[in-house]
């Protein structure tokens, strides 16, 4: 075979590789997603469990109890969550009655400028898929898929809990069995990769967590002087948000306006929204990210973006949540082992020799 074929041969089967690759993790969501996820919840806590450990409680309570507590701390947001939606909901006469004079406006400035009819409107309408409205038995369909999601969305969440559980309470038999697969001469090489992927997960995530509540407070004070309504609901999924990189910030953004601007149609909340946002992202990128972040992902932002892309390409919003913690995993894999610490050079920040 002469090398221009050769070439060609490894090309086809590297993107064919890569092709099947995605599609695989694509379907394999519904296993894969909730085990990574509890495998990054399980180094969360992991230290903590240690501490249990050392303090003379058994491990296998240990493991329970740190189970327990991010199921606590789970329900306890879910709850949170629940009672600002109901919030929004009671609210939403009152959005209705604001909003619909600004509506009608709005058709009138697009009826007078643009080729647009109300016929063109009103057949638009007629065929939006609105939740909840419509016949009786699109009602009925829509009821009981909202019902199979919700179904879903425990099963996968209990789930996910048990294996946080399993992860902690036998974590040492599953290192055992990697540093297993490897030569006795290779067994210290694979103990530093295995140590520096938990901490490089570990110190980011829970550096994370504590951005997003310093985060959610600074967002509270701000939007709750601006006159947002909801204003808890909006600064918590606008702090949570900041876990999808770049996008994150636009959303909660976005999300802050609409609520304000749709519950009191003043311009003012508007821009309390927008100095509110613009202060905290100052605060974010020059004190909180520098000193509570820090530099705990080697990774290079071109490559946090492609991950990012790529996760939310194939698991949606978990995938974009996941995508940096389980890059880091891999980038520091990459780097220890010989063949590969080419691609581990180009995903990091390390400068080039030139």
């Amino acid at each position: 075979m002469t090398k221009g074929k050769q070439i060609l041969f490894y090309s086809t089967l590297s993107v064919v590789g890569i092709y099947f690759l995605f599609l695989g993790l694509s379907n394999a969501k519904g296993f894969l997603a909730p085990f990574l996820t509890a495998i990054i919840l399980a180094l969360v806590v992991l230290p903590l469990s240690r501490k249990m450990e050392r303090n003379h409680i058994n491990r296998t309570y240990a493991s329970l109890i740190n189970t327990l507590l991010l199921f606590l701390l789970s329900l306890g947001f879910l709850v949170l969550l629940s009672l600002q939606v109901r919030s929004f909901i009671n609210d939403w006469p009152k959005i209705e009655e604001t909003m619909t004079p600004k509506v009608e406006q709005f058709k009138n400035f697009v009826f007078d400028h643009t080729p647009m009819t109300k016929n063109d409107l009103e057949q638009s309408d007629s065929g939006s898929g609105i939740p909840f409205v419509g016949s009786g038995s699109n009602r009925g369909k829509q009821a009981l898929g909202f019902f199979s999601k919700s179904i879903g969305f425990i099963g996968t969440y209990l789930l996910t809990l048990i294996y946080i559980f399993f992860l902690l309470n036998y974590r040492k038999r599953f290192k055992e069995f990697l540093l297993r697969l490897f030569p006795d001469e290779k067994k210290k090489q694979v103990k530093e990769v295995v140590r520096k992927s938990a901490e490089v997960a570990q110190d980011y995530l829970l550096g994370k967590l504590i951005l997003i509540g310093l985060l959610a407070v600074v967002y509270s004070i701000g939007l709750g002087f601006s006159g947002v309504s909801n204003f808890i609901l909006v600064s918590i999924i606008a702090a949570l948000l900041t876990l999808i990189p770049y996008v994150g910030n636009i959303i909660g953004l976005s999300l802050a306006m609409a609520f304000g601007y749709l519950t009191s149609g003043e311009m003012g909340v508007l821009i309390g929204v927008l100095i509110t946002f613009t202060v905290s992202q100052f605060l974010e990128s020059y004190v909180l990210q520098p000193y509570v972040v820090g530099d705990k992902v080697d990774l290079h932002p071109f490559t946090v973006i492609v991950v990012v892309v790529l996760g939310g390409a194939l698991w949606g919003v978990i995938g974009m949540i996941l995508a940096i913690p389980v890059m880091a995993i891999v980038a520091v894999i990459f780097q220890h082992i010989p063949p590969l610490q080419p691609f581990g050079f180009l995903f990091s920040r390390k400068k080039s020799s030139d």
